[in-house]
């Protein structure tokens, strides 16, 4: 009798599993029955059977909902109101402080297309000299597709890096960007893949924290993104290359004959906002560089210098020509409503001795006193070599207006030696805490465990005698 008793709860149990198990099917399908975002991506998938005019009135919306999204800095009090851009994400730096001036998504990851090539730059024109053969081979030239920059290199080709890098910024080649970070990298002996790696560890040095670098041109990969402030860090640090505003600030440079081609290739500035006669010409405009691909849609990346301040400008899922007059638009803004605020001249946080930089600055709009600025020491060396070197990092309402190399003072380094000793006292103590629960459970669940083994051990006693004697019952009543 006990045994279908059993036997009956185990098979409502399993009815009851599978009908909890059938529930989620169920709201799956509901969902997918009732999801209307399924039935806009089934539509995506067919693009085909949308009409012309119903795909440009769909760009249309997005571009208009881009441009109607907030601009974050607008937001904070007292600051100055920014112009609405249609980039998904835009900001200006100023370029020598680190001080944000107009921010708009600015921490979103996006695909920054060819604006990768200022990081490769960077990393190449810090880790081999202008005058170093770059030789192309079959692998910097195989991936090319028929669309993509190039300027018709050939496999056994040889120029100098310096020439490679007038093909990278100018002409934005793909080609060459490869055979860049190909060669400096073999000449490190790390090869191609040492290099990008090189590019992902510069970047992090930087301060960027959202980016990933997988090729050194910029061509589309789900893994290759980055933000616009991370871009702006990486534009701020470029700019300060001699040899790169040299390269920037040509507008035509004619590439010379090579062991392989007698004809002279002429390479042409990409950036509209640096030709005078060009219609978007910016006369503040002193550097930069363009991107496009299907999916990162419009980037670009301005340096601009009014005799005052240096600014970098980036736009990054912009829309063609847009992107020029977005940035044009937040240069006025930057130039026209903010000022320098010399570090030298105020008074200073008690944990900061001395500035590195007699001259470092903070930027700030008229209407924000420096007395409502907040100021954060981040050590530079966290390994102690150098404990005196820290960063003092500048913010309003939690927007950065600037950072400068200090020399930290010496109730910094007290108040950061009681705070180490205060945090392994805790820790400690948290160990010591976890260890007493630890044991205190165990002899809670002691007495548990005792019984648990009694019972087991008479059910291993008891079992065997009561099968015997059930078996004995079953055999007397078949003798009768």
């Amino acid at each position: 009798m006990k045994g279908k008793v059993i036997l009956k709860k185990i098979g409502i149990g399993i009815i009851t599993a599978a009908l909890l198990l059938s529930q989620p099917m169920q709201l799956v399908y509901a969902e997918e029955e009732n999801n209307p975002e399924a039935t806009e991506e089934a539509a995506d998938a067919n693009p085909e059977e949308k009409t012309k005019e119903q795909i440009a009135a769909e760009e249309a919306a997005k571009k208009q909902a881009s441009y109607d999204t907030p601009v974050d800095t607008n937001g904070l009090e007292n600051w100055p109101t920014g112009p609405n851009v249609y980039a998904a994400s835009a900001i200006v730096m100023d370029i020598d402080s680190g001080a944000v001036l107009y921010g708009k998504q600015i921490d979103e990851k996006r695909y920054p297309a060819s604006i990768t090539k200022l990081l490769t730059v960077l990393v190449a024109l810090e880790n081999a000299n202008l005058t170093d053969k770059i030789t192309f081979t079959d692998e910097c030239l195989n991936f090319l597709e028929w669309d993509d920059a190039n300027i018709g290199m050939r496999v056994g080709e040889e120029i100098t890096l310096e020439e490679a890098l007038y093909g990278v910024l100018l002409a934005s080649a793909n080609e060459v960007s490869y055979a860049v970070a190909k060669n400096v990298g073999e000449n490190l002996g790390i090869g191609y893949d040492g290099f990008i790696e090189l590019m992902n560890e510069r970047a992090q040095e930087l301060g960027c924290k959202n980016s990933h670098w997988v090729n050194a041109n910029g061509l589309h990969d789900e893994n290759h993104y980055t933000t616009a402030y991370d871009m702006a860090l990486i534009a701020s640090a470029v700019y300060q290359k001699e040899d790169f505003q040299r390269i920037e600030q040509t507008l035509e440079y004619k590439l010379g004959k090579t062991n392989l081609v007698e004809e002279e290739r002429i390479l042409d500035q990409n950036h509209k906002m640096l030709w005078p006669e060009n219609y978007y010409y910016y006369p503040y405009a002193k550097a930069g560089k363009t991107g496009y691909t299907d999916q990162s849609k419009t980037t670009l990346v301005t340096m601009a210098d009014n005799g005052n301040m240096r600014l970098a400008a980036v736009v990054l899922g912009d829309y063609g020509v847009d992107a020029y007059e977005d940035t044009r638009n937040m240069f006025e803004y930057g130039f026209g409503n903010f000022r320098k605020v010399m570090l030298s001249e105020q008074s200073k946080s008690e944990d900061i001795e001395s500035f590195a930089d007699s001259n470092a600055y903070i930027v700030l709009p008229e209407a924000v006193d420096f007395t409502n600025v907040d100021c954060e020491i981040q050590l530079s060396d966290t390994d102690g070599n150098n404990a005196d070197m820290a960063t003092a990092v500048y913010t309003y309402r939690g927007n950065i207006v600037g950072k400068a190399e200090v020399k930290v003072s010496d109730i910094y380094k007290e108040k950061q030696s009681a705070a180490v000793t205060e945090k392994k006292n805790s820790k400690k103590s948290a160990q010591t805490e976890a260890a007493k629960d630890e044991e205190i459970s165990w002899k809670g669940y002691l007495p548990l465990i005792v019984m648990g083994g009694i019972t087991i051990a008479i059910l291993f006693v008891f079992l065997p005698i009561w099968l015997h004697l059930q078996r004995k019952r079953r055999k007397n009543r078949r003798r009768r």
